[in-house]
């Protein structure tokens, strides 16, 4: 009886994520049917700490340790939307955290290549990852501000911290053609952005006001 009380408490995430994508995604005008499927197939809650599993799906951002957060749904959701897959897309994530857009990004089909500064987030995303079997998603500890060379160029690029400016080398390392989803601004506001490469030249747009952890390295803010 203990045992089936136990199971009785537990929470029901599949319920959680299907309320979360009517909820927070669709009725506020995410309109990308493939990205509505990744976030309700994506178990967010595998991508959070255990202690803050309960909260998987609340409507904001959470913290995931040293100093970093996961993305708000919604937040996770418009970037995507913005990038504009096609399906099959090299695609470039700075700033990887836990994971968990990296694993929507490939949900959807991409080639993922995700960056994470530092190392303890960067393991812990390749286990969750792993237990959650993407595994068309790398991820690699470096500076995010300057791109990945090795696996360059990139169809889109997404960048889940927020740069003073777009760094030149994320531009260098993008496709002609290509996509760029970006917050850009002061450290405490900033613009989402989606910038496309046109005959070498910037096209930008921007979208939401958002807030994001800052993009630290060499082309992002310098200093936490």
């Amino acid at each position: 009886m203990n045992g089936l009380f136990s199971d009785l408490r537990q929470p029901d995430f599949a319920r959680q994520r299907q309320r979360m994508v009517a909820e927070q995604l669709r009725r506020r005008g995410i309109h990308d049917e493939r990205v509505l499927a990744a976030m309700g197939a994506v178990p967010r809650e595998r991508f959070v700490p255990r202690d803050l599993r309960p909260r998987a799906y609340d409507d904001s951002a959470l913290p995931i340790g040293e100093g970093q957060t996961i993305s708000q749904p919604y937040m996770v959701a418009r970037t995507c939307e913005l990038a504009h897959l096609t399906g099959g897309d090299n695609v470039l994530e700075v700033g990887s955290g836990s994971g968990y857009q990296a694993a929507v990004l490939g949900e959807i089909g991409a080639h993922v290549v995700g960056i994470e500064r530092i190392d303890v987030l960067g393991e812990r995303s390749r286990v969750s990852l792993s237990e959650a079997g993407y595994d068309n998603v790398e991820i690699v500890i470096g500076d995010g501000s300057l791109g990945y060379l090795p696996r360059a160029p990139y169809d889109r690029i997404v960048v889940a911290a927020a740069a003073p400016t777009i760094p030149k080398a994320l531009v260098e390392q993008l496709v002609e053609g290509g996509r760029l989803v970006i917050p850009v601004g002061p450290r405490y506001m900033q613009k989402l952005q989606a910038v496309e490469k046109r005959n070498g030249q910037l096209v930008t747009v921007d979208y939401d006001a958002c807030v994001f952890v800052p993009l630290v390295g060499e082309q992002g803010w310098e200093h936490e």
